[in-house]
């Protein structure tokens, strides 16, 4: 009864920022990178609010792909897959020791880097589901001698189920470069000498996104899908392959408050902005809190919803924390809606065509969206 009140007398409040997901064009990506190794497993990478694009929301599009296993970054992410995803996680990040008796083992796997979390973990026997992560030339994290590792921790080896070898690409996304091949070799290498100490796991994985587009090698038996499940590849030289993949990702805003200026007259912080004309400002609630950089100020340009024909609108001063002005040449009201970004690769607003426009990469744009803003499934 206490909950179908909750129900009925909470109040129902219409978001003036908006982060729409499409569904559809997340499983068409899924499904397309499947469709480039298929002998392999693909592994959505869901860390970091999966990209911006919501983990909660994300969980329930991929159950209704073929995902088994879903990555991500930390435990307070796992719980969330938990209650959202039919199948596994894989824990990719470094936790507190004590953390781990905290998760669900019959749902979890993890990525082992050092003795000391494989004695740990050991405790729980074959519950435990590891993947070793070794350093095959990132040189960021991981096991550097595999062989030694192994003669040092056998026995805490043999108590668990070692299901997985891992590591990870520094160059992916460029094909030239010869650390791509020689990190591949001695991954390779390593996985010999895990065989031949007698682990056979099933999950082998050096691949990101883009070594899903360019890797063709049998014995790695699976791929972490990143940034190209939501639409993107970083891979120029790929187009044909990256015609595939679909954005599904779209931010809207709305007008809050219309301000007229008059020729000569500033907006915003630091009087970055100057009136050439007599110039309407409109302001949208959307800042570098919710994730807009602040070196978009007096640069991005963002497409204003009007019923006479939509048309774009150049940010005007400095971006601020919540709020961001625009400069409009034409009659618009509080209320309409601004979409901040856009899905379609062509547009202006894009996420590629954003982060280009300041030198950044659509990782870091994606990654800053705000958690607290709702994502809608379409």
């Amino acid at each position: 009864m206490i909950n179908i009140l909750r129900k009925i007398l909470k109040p129902k409040y219409d978001t003036l920022n908006e982060i729409e997901v499409d569904g559809n064009k997340i499983i068409s990506n899924f499904n397309y990178l499947k469709s480039l190794q298929k002998e392999a497993v693909i592994f959505p990478v869901l860390k970091s609010n999966a990209y911006g694009h919501g983990l909660k929301e994300m969980c329930r599009i991929l159950n209704k792909t073929s995902a088994s296993m879903v990555i991500v970054d930390s435990f307070p992410e796992a719980q969330i897959v938990y209650r959202n995803f039919k199948g596994r996680v894989l824990i990719l990040g470094e936790m507190p020791i004590d953390t781990y008796k905290y998760t669900r083992l019959s749902k979890t796997d993890f990525v082992i880097y050092n003795s000391d979390t494989l004695k740990y973990i050991s405790r729980y026997g074959k519950r435990a589901r590891i993947h070793l992560f070794v350093n095959s030339g990132m040189n960021r994290e991981g096991i550097k001698n595999l062989a030694l590792f192994i003669k040092e921790n056998q026995r805490y080896l043999e108590r668990v189920d070692v299901v997985g070898l891992c590591s990870h690409l520094a160059s992916a996304d460029d094909q030239k470069s010869p650390l791509n091949i020689e990190q591949e070799n001695l991954f390779l290498d390593d996985l010999a000498v895990l065989k031949t100490a007698g682990f056979f796991p099933r999950y082998v994985h050096l691949g990101n996104s883009a070594a899903i587009l360019s890797l063709n090698n049998k014995l790695l038996t699976a791929y972490r899908a990143g940034l190209s499940l939501y639409g993107y590849s970083t891979i120029k030289s790929l187009n044909n392959k990256n015609v595939e993949l679909q954005p599904a990702l779209q931010i809207f805003s709305h007008i809050v408050s219309l301000q007229e200026l008059k020729k000569g007259e500033t907006v915003s912080y630091n009087e970055t902005y100057q009136a050439n004309n007599d110039v309407l400002i409109a302001v949208i609630p959307f800042g570098y809190f919710e994730g807009l950089d602040r070196r978009l100020s007096n640069q991005a340009r963002f497409l204003v919803e009007d019923k006479s024909g939509d048309f774009y609108a150049p940010v005007a001063g400095r971006v601020c924390m919540n709020l961001t002005c625009l400069e409009i040449n034409r009659p618009v009201r509080i209320g309409d809606v601004v979409k901040v970004v856009s899905s379609n690769p062509e547009d202006q607003n894009s996420i590629v065509n954003i982060s280009n426009q300041i030198g950044t990469i659509p990782y870091e744009f994606l990654a800053k969206l705000q958690s607290n803003i709702r994502r809608k499934i379409i």
